[in-house]
């Protein structure tokens, strides 16, 4: 039999029955989305967990001074150590793993413009400290290192800092009374996406000065503060790959200089940003894995549908069958016809399938989500996964049916009620 015949007596049966034949491709349409809808939103997941993890910093790390829990050089356990402004110096000329340093004050004190008045958190750091904490400007300008040379007085407004003191006024220029000093605005920090922060919150409800500047005029006020005083120094190794190394030398340096073990973690506790992305990433590549898997197994459900749809129309068509062998149809004319009428279910369903899950994840590319809710990604590795399980549903789910239906004989089936 011509196979455009096979065809057209294919369709011809599938039509006879459009609702079966609907519901059963509807369960392959629905697994081929699920597939590429499930692990695009996966991996939208952990791109969108990189991006609010680069809002705290590029590969840095914030160290913070401790309580040391091991004797170290005729030092008993127990003491406070206490970091200062020295260390970030001496960590700077001697940690060549180090690409940049910064020391950092915060204290919450007073604000006071022309037109509101606030008490948030403000920060003194190195001008270098922009740069690895992803700090840009949407107005105005970074401070400088002639700012820091000069302990000038100026400062950088977080987005939300700036609309609680300047609300909808111009605000470059201005001058600020912070803790009783006057501060000249010299920008405002483009508003960030933070999942996560240090110390004394998110970037954009705070303000940064100088680090010169905030040590002169409001340094820490913490118990065992003295002049010098820091509350942590945030450190950037040369490399993502050196890191651990950078570290090494870091918490030798600071050991030898505050007379604790370089390996009393207790003594100086630091906070890696580059260990938390890791973690992140391998918990997101699990999910993704796993909506993967479910929606894999979706597929293969539909699969199932597809297997025994075929199956009833064999017992359906028992008779059909029957006549056409007696008229002269052989076995491989019957398996031709049923792995026909299979593949056909399941290509068209399949064809369905991608053009869903693909237009799904263009569309909502165009659509407005809540922060927390990421643009799923089209994966190549969901489209292939999924088309491979197709030909294996396309296979399996007719091979059985035809072979069953091949194998009969034109008296089992004309005698078939």
């Amino acid at each position: 039999m011509p196979f455009h015949e096979i065809l057209k007596q294919t369709l011809a049966a599938l039509w006879e029955s459009k609702l079966r034949s609907f519901l059963t491709m509807f369960g392959i349409i629905w697994g081929i989305t699920s597939v590429i809808l499930l692990v695009g939103l996966g991996i939208g997941f952990s791109i969108d967990q990189k991006e609010h993890m680069k809002s705290i910093g590029t590969d840095i790390a914030i160290c913070f001074a401790g309580k040391t829990a091991m004797p170290s050089g005729g030092y008993a356990a127990g003491r406070d150590v206490t970091l200062n402004v020295g260390d970030a110096i001496a960590i700077q000329q001697l940690a060549p793993l180090i690409k940049t340093v910064s020391p950092e004050l915060q204290r919450t004190v007073s604000e006071v413009s022309q037109w509101n008045a606030s008490s948030r958190a403000v920060r003194g750091v190195w001008p270098e400290y922009q740069r690895f904490r992803s700090l840009s400007v949407e107005q105005g300008r970074l401070f400088t290192a002639d700012d820091e040379a000069n302990g000038a007085r100026v400062v950088l407004l977080g987005s939300e800092s700036n609309r609680q003191l300047y609300p909808g006024k111009p605000v470059i220029g201005q001058t600020l009374m912070i803790a009783g000093y006057p501060y000249i605005v010299i920008g405002v920090l483009s508003n960030k996406k933070q999942n996560g922060s240090y110390g004394s919150g998110p970037d954009n409800s705070q303000l940064f000065v100088p680090f010169s500047a905030m040590e002169r005029d409001f340094p820490p006020d913490f118990k065992g503060a003295f002049p010098g005083t820091v509350n942590n120094i945030v450190v950037q190794p040369v490399s993502p790959e050196l890191h651990e190394a950078a570290l090494r030398q870091v918490r030798q340096i600071l050991g030898d200089r505050h007379h604790f073990d370089p390996l009393d973690l207790d003594a100086l506790w630091v906070w890696d940003t580059l260990d938390g992305a890791k973690f992140l990433d391998r918990i997101f590549h699990v999910m993704t894995l796993f909506f993967g898997a479910v929606a894999l197994l979706t597929l293969a459900l539909g699969g199932i549908g597809v297997m025994n749809i075929m199956l009833v129309a064999v017992s359906e068509r028992t008779r059909e069958i029957g006549v056409r062998k007696a008229l002269g149809a052989t076995a491989t004319d019957i398996r031709r016809q049923f792995l026909t009428e299979s593949a056909i279910i399941t290509l068209v369903s399949g064809a369905l399938g991608l053009a869903s899950g693909v237009g799904l994840c263009l569309l909502l590319r165009l659509v407005p989500l809540p922060d927390f809710v990421p643009h799923p990604v089209i994966s190549t590795t969901a489209v292939v996964a999924s088309l491979l399980t197709l030909a294996a549903i396309t296979l399996s789910a007719g091979t059985y049916p035809a072979l069953r239906a091949s194998g009969l004989t034109p008296i089992e089936c004309l005698k078939t009620d």
